[in-house]
């Protein structure tokens, strides 16, 4: 009777929805403005490789999985038990969990960034105080307040999530689409020539000198993996897509190539309104300011094309930061929402009921995980607050955390891409989509992709060492180590209590 009352509050969700879902969570248009900057138009090179060896097959991988396990629940956890066994699966899962949480306490900080733009035009937060607190404990109480505000309507079952996912990824998807028309606006003005030239040297090399060195190129090239990396956390909704085995290996795959070609057009419409040098090549300019700084130019550089004045222009280039930034806003939001639920929904139905507390995997009247869900935004709202209320030595252990899961983000995918030969030799299984249909073929993809991740975590140890930052590749070396150990030990003991057959 449980069941049956879960299930009917459970909306089922379309390709349309799926496909939204998948953008207001994955896909950061702002990835392709951060990689124009540290690499100019030489990172659509490099998102391409990255595409052609690890987004495009991972993702025909995911849709395999996700076809075949349509009726599991506990989404990646299912697909790794399937195929290698528990143990592997509660190791890598909870590894994956873990990049998660620690996630959605840097997310909250870009958040509030965002709504600071989206108001003020510019970020403002350290200026920020309530009830006469210090900055740095207003933005932790904000912070707390958003994730138990998502949280809060989150329990309240899927369709609220597909909700405000679908309304997220419709501005999500609009901001590319309004940078093109803009752009190409901007283009027929200047009469088709480039703020930043294409030429040959600058489609290989980067204008920035940090991105001159082979080692720093491959620190790239993680970059553009990363800016692939999130399709599965969508498994955790698979059991609530509607006819699954064939919605969700077609929202994969054209959420695939939406996502790939928008990244490499919108690299490319960056030069059409901004010169790398004049604009980009100043100090002033980082990580975390360079998308509003490019799309003020791009209002600027529209407002002269219009003949207005200069003061006006400069008055049009605000208004296009600020409408940057509640897009921003909207999509951190939509983010927010899949990112609460999808990997601790994975996480508690996926292993055996019999290794965590019942109340964990018992699921509330919207067949949500809401306990789980809860304890949850405790850890990460602890998490904040110590940043918040620390100083200088919270901060410096935010560092070392953010270091660890730096890899640790990575490392689950070592376990989701080696586990895909054994779930293909896997025999009883009903294989709605199938792409790799030879072990030969299959075998090679996978070890080519392996090695491509495998190599980007290398080097992304090594890195820190080259620039005698040793600290911080030893912490970004232990993160996943440790808490791969913590996993096997609670495993271990589990097994070794009797608390599994």
């Amino acid at each position: 009777m449980e069941e049956k009352q879960q299930s009917s509050v459970v909306t089922k969700i379309s390709l349309g929805g799926l496909i939204l879902m998948i953008f207001s969570s994955i896909f950061g248009w702002n990835n392709s403005l951060t990689a124009f900057y540290q690499m100019g138009y030489a990172s659509i090179l490099w998102y391409l490789v990255a595409a052609i060896l690890f987004f495009v097959p991972s993702s025909l991988m995911f849709a395999e999985y996700g076809a075949a396990f349509k009726a599991a629940r506990g989404g990646i956890f299912s697909w790794l038990r399937g195929s290698i066994g528990e143990k592997p699966a509660f190791i890598g899962t909870f590894l994956w969990l873990a990049a998660w949480v620690v996630w959605l306490v840097s997310s909250s900080q870009y958040f509030l960034v965002a709504v600071s733009t989206m108001i003020f035009g510019k970020d403002v937060t350290t200026s920020w105080h309530l009830f006469g607190l210090s900055s740095d404990l207003t933005l932790g109480i904000l912070e707390v307040l958003f994730l138990v505000i998502v949280t809060f309507i989150a329990t309240h079952g899927i369709d609220k999530i597909v909700k405000v996912t679908s309304f997220a990824g419709i501005f999500t998807m609009a901001m590319p689409i309004a940078f093109l028309v803009i752009s190409a606006i901007i283009l027929i003005m200047h009469h088709g020539t480039l703020a930043e030239p294409i030429t040959t040297t600058n489609l290989i090399h980067s204008p920035n000198q940090n991105f001159v060195s082979p080692i720093a190129v491959v620190s790239f090239l993680v970059y553009a993996i990363f800016a692939f990396g999130g399709m599965e956390t969508m498994a955790g909704v698979i059991d609530n897509v509607d006819q699954p085995e064939k919605t969700f290996p077609k929202g994969v795959l054209i959420g695939c190539g939406m996502m790939a070609c928008l990244y490499f057009l919108v690299i490319f419409l960056c030069g059409i309104s901004t010169n790398w040098n004049a604009i980009l090549g100043k100090s002033n300019v980082n990580l975390a300011n360079v998308e509003y700084v490019i799309i003020n130019n791009l209002g600027l550089e529209m407002g002269k094309g219009f003949g207005m004045s200069h003061a006006n222009s400069l008055l049009l280039g605000q208004i296009f930061s600020h409408i940057a930034a509640f897009a921003d806003v909207f999509g951190g939001i939509g983010a927010a929402f899949v990112m609460t639920y999808s990997p601790i929904k994975s996480f508690v139905q996926g292993c055996d009921q019999r290794l965590l507390p019942k109340r964990f995997t018992t699921m509330n009247q919207h067949g949500m995980p809401a306990f789980a869900m809860w304890c949850q935004v405790a850890v990460v709202s602890c998490i904040i607050m110590f940043i918040a209320c620390g100083g200088a030595a919270a901060s410096t252990f935010y560092t070392i955390l953010t270091d660890m899961m730096n890899v640790g983000s990575s490392t689950p995918y070592l376990f989701l891409i080696g586990a895909f030969p054994f779930f293909k030799m896997k025999e009883g299984l009903d294989r709605p989509f199938v792409f790799y249909r030879r072990m030969s073929f299959t075998w090679v993809v996978t070890i080519i992709v392996w090695l491509v991740i495998a190599i980007g975590i290398i080097f992304t140890i090594i890195q820190p060492i080259i620039e005698g930052e040793y600290m911080t590749s030893f912490w970004t070396a232990f993160g996943p180590v440790f808490f791969g150990v913590v996993a096997w030990i609670f495993y271990t003991r589990a097994e070794k209590r009797g608390t599994l057959d």
